[in-house]
């Protein structure tokens, strides 16, 4: 059994999803590993990482409309806003979906669905950088 560990950033425009398959597929490549387990972690609490549809963009429209319905910016019911009206929804938003990811690695492959596709799910207005770690561990 053995493992290797990568990390990137990805950069955001704000509020939105940006697909992330491509980049953790390359460390997959990179790492020689054949079969195993292969973590995505994403290091803040203000967005998330999703296993969506790739197909169809309004998919992820549409999950944005539900979240805004769901946890919408500037409720007057949260305390914590030290950094504007969408700090504590983006919090929450978090919560309440992920910060991490397994997915199972077959034939030196990521193996998701056909439709399937890594995403970093940014809950804030304002453009961030987000930095996330790959771990690959199996065998050769």
């Amino acid at each position: 059994m053995m493992w290797r560990q990568y990390r990137f950033d990805v950069a955001t425009d704000g509020r939105g999803t940006w697909e992330i398959t491509a980049q953790i597929d390359a460390h997959v490549r990179e790492s020689g590993i054949t079969t195993g387990l292969v973590h995505v972690f994403l290091h803040h609490t203000s967005a998330s990482l999703i296993l969506c549809e790739n197909a169809d963009p309004a998919v992820r429209g549409d999950l944005e409309k539900f979240m805004a319905r769901l946890v919408p910016d500037g409720d007057s019911m949260y305390e914590h806003a030290s950094e504007g009206p969408d700090d504590m929804p983006a919090h929450v938003r978090c919560v309440l979906t992920h910060n991490d990811l397994t997915i199972p690695l077959t034939e030196g492959r990521l193996a998701l669905g056909t439709w399937q596709g890594v995403y970093l799910w940014e809950h804030r207005r304002r453009p961030h950088r987000r930095a996330l770690t790959v771990t690959v561990h199996g065998e050769v």
